[in-house]
């Protein structure tokens, strides 16, 4: 099979001419969709990557946390009470920071900060959890999956991405997503997650994690590159 799931079919016709036409025909269609492909792995890998540094546990803690963990609003741990974080975290790290991402009892999604990545929610919970001793971690404790990347493209993402409502590129034109892909797919979730122009961090949905926009935007671009218009 061939790119974008077209199969090299040899239509046998009665003269010489229009088996050569349609042979033609099959490697041109063919050879459209591995540019496409071609042009979408130059934009998805080997496009500089260079975004904005992710927050600090510490940095995180004390430019939101501090409003319920310093008091212990609501119930919330307070920040160097041994005993409350021991019990909120007997079940690991990664089962607290899906938690927090996915918001538990009165605290929101994501700490009511929808444009914190998974990875700043992690480091926050590792500096509240060890009382600001242990090291950021470079790699989130949990990024959880709520639904595929074309569940959430076609239920939610496809009412702006579908007709390219304020500005949003369409799923269906990939020449709109390519200046979004100077910084490669890691710059555009990025922006998913902190919000651009009318769309709001996270689309809205402050409960999707890291891995469900990643997924999303990934699925749709794939579509745009892909995108064969009907007959």
């Amino acid at each position: 099979m061939y790119p974008g799931g077209i199969g090299l079919e040899l239509i046998f016709v009665k003269t010489k001419a229009g088996f050569r036409n349609s042979l033609r025909g099959v490697f041109m269609q063919a050879y459209g969709h591995w540019k496409v492909a071609g042009s979408l792995a130059v934009l998805m890998l080997g496009a500089s990557n260079t975004l904005a540094a992710e927050r600090t546990g510490r940095e995180v803690v004390e430019q939101n946390c501090v409003t319920c963990h310093t008091s212990g609003k609501d119930g919330a741990p307070k920040i160097g009470d041994v005993a409350a974080w021991t019990q909120h975290s007997k079940k690991g790290l990664a089962k607290l920071t899906e938690s927090a991402i996915a918001g538990i009892g009165k605290m929101p999604a994501h700490g009511g900060q929808p444009n914190l990545s998974d990875l700043e929610i992690s480091r926050a919970i590792a500096f509240m959890v060890s009382f600001g001793k242990a090291v950021d971690p470079n790699k989130p404790y949990a990024s959880p999956t709520s639904m595929t990347g074309e569940q959430l493209a076609q239920s939610h993402c496809i009412n702006c991405h579908g007709d390219g409502k304020e500005g949003a590129p369409r799923i269906n034109d990939f020449n709109a997503w390519k200046p979004r892909l100077q910084k490669g797919m890691a710059g555009l979730v990025r922006s998913a997650i902190s919000g651009h122009k009318a769309m709001p961090a996270r689309s809205g949905m402050a409960q999707l994690s890291d891995t469900d926009l990643r997924n999303a935007v990934t699925y749709m671009v794939v579509q745009s590159a892909t995108y064969q218009p009907r007959n």
